[in-house]
């Protein structure tokens, strides 16, 4: 039996590469800081490494991040993802060099003039949390092209589920729908309305990085659906599903303070549709699952897609 390594198990990510790679009958150990099959410290090389070199997995996935680009998670998101995949690399180029690894890349790292982004896009650091993603991109070329390494790296495109936090602006938009359609007269707080971004759905996301990192030709790859919507075509799709006709001047607060770090962020995922891959959750039916899966969790269904 084939198996793997999740690092950073615990978010949507996790979870969905979870359930696809029980398909394949392979054998999956989950690490995370706490509530995993293993709990442990990804920036503690010693821990790492003797993971790596015990179970010498057939793939190693790197999923772990603080998702926020604030700088007030500079250390953490240093040690998780730079620290990270130094030691995940190195790890695996002295214990397991025949592992498949898998990196995790942002969309959030490249330069962004209001056009599609491919994996051939600059570089940008234009906060810390892309900076590590930069480091992290240059530690994974070095020991690829040294060494011989098998490292893959999905630059990952806005992707939802039901396990995004309350805090996120899809998953507060669905919730504040679902106040208002139960007699809540308060607003959606928004910043801008017509912030432009894709809005895939993790589970096919996962997808694409089991078909990347199961092949020997392209090594980088941005992962996307190429599809952009803007934040209002979200807020309309979602109170057309719970049947109440959406009026911006009835249902929108605009936050004047607020300031996003893009107006447009799209792929152009033409590299990894070569490979086969295409998303299978339209943007209607990724609003449609969202929101009937809350109502679902409200009323303790559990029913989730």
């Amino acid at each position: 039996m084939k198996s793997a390594i999740i690092f950073g198990s615990n978010g949507q990510d996790g979870f969905y590469l979870n359930k696809l790679l029980n398909k394949y009958n392979i054998s999956v150990l989950n690490v995370s800081r706490k509530n995993s099959d293993i709990d442990g410290d990804i920036s503690d090389f010693n821990f790492v490494k003797k993971l790596i070199k015990k179970i010498k997995p057939d793939f190693i996935f790197h999923f772990a991040a603080i998702s926020s680009t604030s700088h007030e998670f500079l250390f953490e998101n240093h040690n998780a993802i730079s620290n990270g995949t130094l030691n995940i690399l190195s790890a695996v180029n002295d214990y397991s060099n025949k592992s498949r690894v898998f990196i995790s890349g942002s969309a959030l790292q490249f330069k962004n003039f209001g056009e599609k982004i491919n994996e051939n896009s600059e570089f940008d650091n234009s906060s810390c949390y892309s900076v590590e993603r930069i480091y992290s991109v240059y530690l994974s070329r070095y020991f690829r092209n040294k060494f011989n390494l098998k490292i893959y790296i999905g630059y990952l495109f806005n992707h939802d589920s039901f396990l995004r936090s309350d805090s996120h602006i899809n998953k507060k938009i669905v919730n504040s729908i679902l106040k208002i359609a139960n007699g809540s007269t308060d607003k959606i707080l928004i910043g801008n309305l017509d912030v432009i971004k894709e809005f895939n759905f993790a589970g096919d996301i996962v997808e694409a990085i089991w078909i990347l990192i199961n092949q020997d030709e392209i090594f980088e790859t941005v992962i996307g659906s190429g599809k952009g919507y803007s934040l209002e075509n979200w807020i309309e799709e979602c109170f057309r599903i719970i049947g109440i006709n959406y009026s911006k001047d009835d249902h929108i607060m605009i936050d004047t303070s607020f300031r996003p770090d893009f107006k447009y962020l799209v792929s152009d995922p033409s590299l990894i549709y070569k490979l086969g891959w295409k998303p299978k959750i339209s943007f209607k039916k990724m609003a449609e699952i969202m929101m009937r899966n809350q109502i679902d969790l409200k009323f303790n269904k559990n029913k989730f897609d």
